[in-house]
């Protein structure tokens, strides 16, 4: 990943990769264009996807203890609640 992908910020890379499928789908590219821009396409997701990951990361829920104090703990995992 380059250095300028850990610097991005997620609304950013998110706009850019919707620019990028705008162009692949308007099929009017030179395949060597279309391949640059879906390479550029896969980083951007790969940097939305570990920017969503850090996120789910700092998420804490809030929770009322036994005795009635609130406190904070990290939210589940939701990969530990997936049925399969």
């Amino acid at each position: 990943m380059s250095e300028n992908n850990k610097e991005i910020k997620f609304e950013a890379a998110l706009k850019r990769l919707e620019e990028i499928v705008g162009k692949l789908e308007g099929g009017d590219l030179e395949l060597e264009k279309s391949i640059e821009l879906f390479e550029e396409g896969v980083r951007m997701a790969k940097t939305l996807q570990k920017k969503l990951d850090e996120a789910e990361k700092k998420i804490e829920k809030l929770v009322r203890g036994k005795d009635g104090a609130l406190a904070t703990e990290p939210a589940a995992d939701p990969s530990e609640d997936a049925p399969f």
